[in-house]
């Protein structure tokens, strides 16, 4: 299963960008989807999280700057940044896992899938 992000580019901070992500071949209705970004010295590192039942978890202080969340068709996920930071500056990677939760959802073992990334610079 391929995950495809799409929606990086370059902002200022404060500023804000969506990212999205799709599979053709997966329905998110039974899956739980992340996404990651680098940390330096910790490899990729769970940024924000949707389960089966649209349970939300966010790492730190994105919980008041992203947002993470589903079209309808559960087709595409989001997570739309504001309030962007040059630390936010990353490739930020979509995962999936075929489950309809996971424990912990932060970590990259955790899930099954992956997209190749969108680069996000904030200057």
């Amino acid at each position: 299963v391929q995950l495809v992000e799409s929606g990086g580019g370059s902002v200022q901070a404060g500023g804000s960008l969506r990212l999205s992500c799709t599979a053709p071949r997966l329905t998110y209705s039974n899956n739980c989807m992340g996404w990651f970004r680098p940390v330096q010295g910790k490899g990729r590192e769970g940024v924000a999280s949707i389960d089966a039942r649209g349970l939300r978890q966010y790492h730190g202080d994105s919980a008041t700057r992203f947002t993470i969340s589903q079209d309808s068709a559960k087709t595409t996920v989001y997570l739309k940044m504001t309030s962007l930071k040059r630390e936010d500056t990353a490739t930020y990677y979509c995962a999936a896992a075929p489950r309809s939760t996971v424990s912990p959802w932060s970590y990259v073992v955790s899930y099954d899938y992956w997209g190749k990334g969108t680069q996000v610079t904030v200057s």
